[in-house]
């Protein structure tokens, strides 16, 4: 009996990063209108869901993930009606809404933190890791911050010290503390009440530290937060519990769904965190991470898939808001062949594919050329060095008009100087574009059980230039074959009769990839 479909299962997630999508307004920020008004082309691009970056009240000096207040909308998005507007309509086109939540740390102009600097008596003291100095005025312990410095931050009015494992605007909360943890576990059902069916949790398993908040051990590095080997500052036993209770509260709604950013954690660990009573999902970095070579991806899926338990589902990504862009790593200039290689993959493997808008049009990272042009403060902090994460946050390019048509106005960032040429108006009337062969790969996907939830099984054990793989569901036998070269080759089919699903043919015995082809075939029956 074939088992119905499941959106977070079998559908494709697409990630929104808000500031840079749709800028409904004209002040140069993608909002929620924006989002609303890509409606249309979100459901025929064939989405299951959309993932929203933080869309909370926020002084951005993380861009959003230094919360304010995690139960209101930020001003420059739009209002709780617009979002109430957003989630009505997405589910009128069957998108659903996840929600980023970032729950480990909050912006230092949370209320929270406002109260908890007051006094030491403060009832709001204790949701944050407040710590006396050691005799000789030094913080607590050497944990240090993964943006620079020290971990902790001397307050000279209370005459203490508060940790913070990111910017020192981004104090890390007290997960220890009852009363922090029923307040985190409320922002949970305030949004499932609103209508969101899953969320993503930010760097999820350093919400709790070792209680006694022990010296991290050295080990050898370059930057000083690398020269630590993390074992006190995250991944605590306590999160197995919390993740239970979490679980239990999204269970009492339809079809949700929760995935995790796990930090400073191998495939083991991520895989951990998943299944019963705990997280649907986690990121599986390993994957993102690798250089072009089909061995490379074939060796991290098969690690990923290997750890997971038999009640969790995996998921794949390329691309994201912290990372250069798949097109920008993989390609050569405008080329988009490896791009579409890249996607065919990440739309056939097993696991829920996680797109980054943009990805559909082999969107590539803007330039940074000037310190005084950096927006992230990562890249201001540590250029050149580190130039930061403006490049892949740039704005989407919608059509040849001014400001790739995303904004009336300058946007917050520069777009992308090849818009006039790489934008979804000038794609869609392409037989041969990037998005046009994006929409054939869904298209496939959403007609194939099989490359749904089917099973995986690779057909090529060592593979230098050609990745090939089987996905089984039932009965249903499909094989993908990706030619991750600029040379020709030639692969041998499974015995049998194959039809193409690409094209209207039919295939036996072996098939000629011409460079970069993808090919995709189904068993005839």
């Amino acid at each position: 009996m074939k088992k119905s479909f499941l959106w977070w299962r079998d559908g494709i997630i697409y990630q929104i990063y808000p500031r840079s999508f749709a800028d409904s307004n004209n002040d140069g920020i993608g909002d929620l209108q924006g989002i609303i008004s890509k409606l249309d082309y979100l459901q025929a691009l064939g989405v299951d869901a959309i993932w929203l970056s933080p869309i909370y009240p926020s002084p951005d000096v993380d861009y959003g993930y230094d919360v304010a207040n995690y139960i209101e909308m930020d001003p420059k998005f739009g209002t709780m009606e617009d979002f109430e507007m957003l989630v009505k309509e997405a589910k009128k086109r069957d998108i659903h809404i996840i929600l980023d939540l970032v729950l480990n740390h909050t912006s230092d102009q949370h209320q929270w933190f406002i109260e908890s600097k007051k006094t030491k008596e403060n009832p709001y003291h204790d949701y944050y890791l407040w710590r006396d100095p050691k005799p000789n005025g030094d913080p607590p312990n050497n944990w240090q911050a993964i943006f620079g410095g020290s971990g902790w931050k001397f307050d000279p009015e209370l005459g203490q010290y508060y940790y913070h494992m990111f910017y020192e605007e981004q104090p890390d909360v007290n997960w220890r503390n009852p009363k922090v943890r029923e307040a985190m576990l409320d922002v949970f059902r305030f949004w499932l009440k609103k209508g969101v069916d899953g969320f993503r949790l930010d760097v999820f398993n350093a919400y709790f530290k070792d209680p006694d908040l022990k010296d991290n051990p050295p080990k050898f590095g370059i930057r000083a937060f690398d020269r630590q080997q993390h074992i006190y500052d995250v991944s605590q036993p306590e999160m197995y519990p919390l993740l239970g209770d979490i679980r239990s509260i999204l269970d009492q709604f339809k079809e949700t769904y929760v995935v995790g950013e796990t930090f400073l954690a191998d495939p083991k660990l991520t895989a951990s965190y998943c299944g019963e009573n705990k997280l649907h999902a986690a990121f599986n970095f390993d994957f993102a991470g690798n250089r072009w070579h089909p061995k490379r991806f074939l060796d991290s899926v098969q690690k990923w898939y290997g750890a997971l338990s038999e009640d969790a589902w995996p998921n794949n990504f390329l691309s994201n808001h912290d990372m250069k862009r798949a097109a920008t790593r993989y390609s050569f200039g405008e080329d988009d062949r490896r791009a579409k290689v890249a996607l065919a993959m990440l739309l056939t493997l097993k696991g829920t594919p996680f797109v980054y808008y943009g990805e559909e049009i082999g969107l590539r990272d803007i330039p940074i050329r000037k310190k005084e042009d950096v927006k992230d403060s990562i890249g201001k902090r540590f250029w050149p060095l580190n130039k930061g994460r403006d490049g892949c946050r740039a704005p989407m390019q919608w059509t040849e008009d001014k400001n790739a048509g995303f904004s009336e106005v300058a946007p917050w960032l520069p777009v992308n100087d090849n818009y006039a040429s790489r934008n979804v108006e000038q794609q869609a009337s392409d037989p041969q574009s990037i998005l046009n062969f994006f929409k054939k790969i869904v298209a496939v996907r959403k007609s194939s059980p099989a490359l749904q939830r089917g099973d995986f099984t690779p057909l090529t054990e060592d593979p230098h230039q050609v990745l090939a793989y089987q996905r089984q569901f039932e009965d249903e036998r499909v094989i993908v074959i990706l030619n991750f070269s600029i040379r020709e080759a030639e692969f041998n089919l499974p015995e049998g009769s194959w039809q193409s699903l690409m094209e209207d043919a039919t295939v036996v015995e072996s098939l000629k990839l011409a460079p970069y082809q993808v090919s995709i075939l189904k068993a005839a029956a």
